[in-house]
């Protein structure tokens, strides 16, 4: 037998309760965390509803020759990711997710062809998948999918399964700023559920690996699985400064740079000492070592601090520095608030240490890509003056009948109701507006971007300025020729200056 999975009992009532009215199929995500012996999922979320030209084109599909080739995975895969780390879109109502193990839902368009629907569907779901990874705190994150097929479509299902999940994590991954381990589970699970008997089918693939072969695994409900899970916070200060080549640039020349110093800054927060209740732990030890085996069940809270040394140590120092001279410069500066759940299977203290970092990481690697978003957003006419711009605060919801919480971000311009809205399209779960915790960041320590002497403009018409340099004679023909007349005339200046000089002397001498 291969992998194990520890699915919550929330999890099959969710599924048995998903309509699938005649010849149609639902997608989704499932939701958990991984360990090395055993995977555990605890929400399943369908894909929400794609809507086509001011008509809904649902993610429970029908028709189309009863073919699963119309299944939109980028719709699915977009939407994984927006629950991974929460954006600002709107996309739900007919397919679904998992929490724990990714369930997708997926489409069929009958007013296109074959070839171009499959590619739709597939684009659809990449979409959601990456909605729904932006939402998970640390520790939590997308690790299968599922789909709902009447009998008929059974035979393609596991095809169909596969593309999907390796869309998924290819298009969840695209934009990860962390780095792998040795330990990191790379199997992830699919669940082939048939709409009349019922019968559930669950498969892994290692999506490392691009010839996996389907191989089996055992799935079981069980009541509680994460009411004890310990959780993790930590609030991380920060003041970033990303130098910017020239005072107009372009947005993809602000992305560009801004990823390159994000990039820098997360090896940092990788490699910084992680203290846990304001201990140093070896990395080997039990968090929940001295729990009794009898006790009952109850969440620990534990809380971290991540500290980085100022300085390079000296055999580490570079020799050699490049200097580049910058008309201006963004600042990411403030306070961000992180949350991570680790399973209660006997945690390590380096595991704890490791799902904290990643979810500081991801919190403001996502808000930068929303701030960005919106620069892209803009009107043609209009650019980003030099600034300070307000990033969304994080805040976190509880999910229903568990102890755990999920996140979402708001703008300086909504309320909770577009919170409770948003969590509802993209998990699919009634929020009330009074369990919105907003106060975890506070306005006047939210996050902020700066931009000094900096303005972005979409009709930029000069290239791209981060590769900008001052150029030498040499590399620009028109400094070239300036400095070739500026060289004859030194020489003619110069000439004229000795000529005056001898014919001063010859009249003295003469005299």
């Amino acid at each position: 037998m291969g992998r194990g999975y520890i699915v919550e009992d929330v999890v099959e009532k969710y599924l048995s309760n998903l309509s699938v009215p005649g010849a149609s199929c639902v997608t989704g995500l499932l939701i958990g965390q991984s360990s090395s012996q055993r995977d555990f999922v605890v929400l399943a979320v369908r894909t929400p509803q794609k809507d086509t030209e001011g008509q809904g084109s649902p993610s429970v599909s029908r028709g189309a020759g009863n073919s699963l080739e119309y299944l939109d995975v980028e719709w699915v895969t977009e939407h994984a990711r927006q629950v991974d780390n929460e954006d600002n879109a709107t996309f739900m109502k007919t397919s679904g997710l998992l929490v724990g193990s990714h369930n997708i839902t997926q489409s069929k368009h009958c007013e296109q062809s074959l070839v171009s629907q499959s590619h739709s569907v597939i684009m659809y779901n990449n979409v959601c998948f990456l909605k729904v990874s932006r939402m998970l705190p640390g520790g939590m994150s997308v690790i299968g999918v599922f789909l709902v097929t009447p009998p008929e479509l059974s035979k393609e299902a596991q095809n169909t399964l596969r593309r999907l999940i390796f869309a998924v994590d290819k298009h969840i991954s695209k934009g990860r700023l962390w780095s792998l381990t040795e330990e990191d589970v790379t199997e992830k699970v699919t669940l082939h559920i048939c709409s009349k008997t019922r019968k559930v089918v669950c498969r892994t693939y290692d999506v490392r690996d691009p010839k996996s072969s389907a191989k089996p695994a055992d799935w079981k409900y069980q009541s509680g699985v994460c009411t004890s899970w310990p959780l993790l916070t930590c609030s991380v200060g920060l003041n970033l400064v990303f130098p910017v080549l020239e005072m107009h640039v372009l947005p993809q020349d602000m992305e560009k740079c801004m990823k390159e110093g994000l990039q820098t800054w997360a090896k940092q927060i990788e490699d910084g000492l992680c203290l846990i209740n304001g201990d140093a732990m070896p990395g080997e030890v039990e968090l929940l070592g001295g729990q009794k085996k009898n006790a009952k069940a109850v969440q620990q809270t534990f809380r971290a601090q991540i500290l980085i040394p100022m300085a390079e140590p000296q055999s580490e120092r570079r020799l050699t520095a490049t200097v580049k001279v910058c008309s201006g410069s963004l600042t990411l500066k403030g306070m961000v608030q992180c949350r991570a759940y680790l399973h209660s299977n006997k945690p390590r203290a380096k595991h704890a240490t490791e799902v904290i970092k990643r979810d500081v990481i991801n919190t403001v690697s996502s808000r930068v890509e929303m701030f960005l978003e919106d620069l892209l957003m803009e009107g043609e006419d209009k650019g980003s003056v030099g600034v300070q711009q307000v990033l969304p605060r994080r805040v976190f919801a509880p999910v229903p009948g568990m102890s755990l919480c999920v996140c979402d971000y708001m703008f300086p311009d909504e309320c909770v109701s577009d919170v409770s809205d948003r969590l509802k399209e993209m998990l699919d779960w009634e929020t009330p507006e009074d369990s919105i915790d907003t106060s975890q960041e506070a306005v006047p320590e939210a996050p902020t971007i700066d931009l000094k002497n900096t303005v972005v403009q979409k009709n930029l018409k000069a290239k791209s300025t981060l590769d900008a340099r001052p150029k030498t004679p040499s590399e620009d023909p028109t400094e070239a020729h300036k400095s070739h007349k500026t060289y004859y005339a030194g020489v003619a200046m110069a000439a004229a200056i000795a000529l005056l000089a001898t014919g001063t002397s010859l009249i003295y001498l003469s005299d």
